[in-house]
């Protein structure tokens, strides 16, 4: 019973560090849409579909991700991810 019990805790660990949120944070419905239409609106400027956003492609179609590029491209790689985007979200409270 206690191995089953640190199995599926740990299980639970797991699914949550894959998923990209952390145990402590929760994700409300309104930024749960919020990041669904982001979601949407990365996939329409990201015109050649590699999962990045070029500061270009951020001028082109997402104007507010443009203006905070440098701020988000925290390693200075000349690209944005939607993991990167999503992740500034949250921080900032959706």
């Amino acid at each position: 019973m206690f191995n089953k019990r640190i199995i599926s805790c740990a299980l639970a660990l797991a699914l949550v560090a894959v998923s990209g949120v952390s145990a402590a944070q929760t994700v409300d419905a309104a930024t749960q849409a919020k990041l669904t239409e982001v979601e949407t609106r990365f996939k329409a400027a990201d015109k050649n579909a590699d999962g990045k956003l070029t500061l270009q492609e951020a001028k082109d179609g997402m104007p507010r991700i443009a203006n905070s590029f440098s701020h988000i491209d925290t390693e200075k790689k000349g690209y944005v991810t939607l993991d990167q985007i999503k992740e500034v979200m949250l921080k900032n409270g959706g």
